[in-house]
């Protein structure tokens, strides 16, 4: 699991935010494939958790065998709380569980290279399918 080494802030503040708006907002940075052949691209506003972004490199890797180099271009650095269950309102804000990501339309998470085209496009799709999003694979322009 990816977290940070060190943060200034334990809790961060709940970002009141409209996710209809945020999703409107499309990603400036990080849009293109740089690292690799093929990438992962993001078509919706998610927050996603370390164990996700985890479980899709790991599921790109087996996949793409030895042959193949993985690129993970984007790190949980935002932390998030939750009270423990049956807990009455009030008392507080919960303990921080863990890191999410925070990716919005554009944003390319995953890259691929050293494998086949058929090989790249099959592994990013798995790795697309445990993300709580739409995504799509590009290639290199």
């Amino acid at each position: 699991m990816l977290f940070p080494k060190k943060v200034k802030h334990r809790k961060w503040f709940t970002k009141r935010k409209n996710s209809v708006k945020e999703a409107a907002k499309n990603e400036t940075r990080g849009v293109e494939v740089s690292f690799g052949s093929y990438g992962l691209k993001a078509m919706k506003y998610a927050r996603i958790t370390s164990n996700q972004i985890e479980s899709a490199r790991k599921v790109m890797a087996r996949y793409a065998t030895k042959s193949g180099k993985v690129w993970v271009r984007v790190f949980p650095d935002r932390p998030y709380t939750q009270k423990p269950a049956e807990v009455k309102m009030g008392k507080g804000k919960g303990e921080p569980v863990g890191f999410v990501c925070e990716v919005k339309p554009g944003r390319v998470m995953f890259e691929i290279d050293g494998v086949d085209a058929e090989v790249a496009r099959e592994a990013l799709r798995k790795a697309g399918t445990k993300l709580p999003m739409k995504t799509k694979v590009v290639t290199r322009i």
